[in-house]
């Protein structure tokens, strides 16, 4: 029976670059063991990112949604950061989210927790 997920592949073209943009743009933790290289919100006990780095760079919406106490707030933190939306914040009545993309183009949501 699968318990929970471990983590999810993001495809990067660079990982020392892509593990920088987690830790200085998101305020992730990042760990690197070889090939390894994994992100994750510090402090978190949930899944993890594992940064893949693959060639030809796959792009596109990875279905992957963080969850933010404060949407509003955050998504102003990241725009401060130079955090690129793909959506602006928005309420389309299921929910407010907004999408935003790293620098390799993959694209994330962002929801309230």
């Amino acid at each position: 029976m699968i318990k929970r997920i471990s983590s999810s592949a993001i495809v990067v073209k660079d990982g020392t670059k892509a593990a920088q943009w987690y830790r200085q743009k998101l305020g992730f933790e990042v760990k690197k063991e070889g090939h390894w290289i994994t992100a994750k919100p510090k402090g978190s006990k949930g899944p993890i990112l594992h940064l893949c780095e693959t060639t030809p760079l796959e792009k596109g919406n990875t279905g992957i949604t963080f969850l933010a106490d404060d949407v509003n707030k955050t998504c102003e933190e990241l725009s401060k950061k130079g955090v690129k939306f793909t959506k602006k914040l928005k309420d389309e009545g299921w929910g407010p989210y907004a999408m935003f993309s790293d620098l390799d183009g993959n694209v994330f949501w962002l929801m309230p927790a």
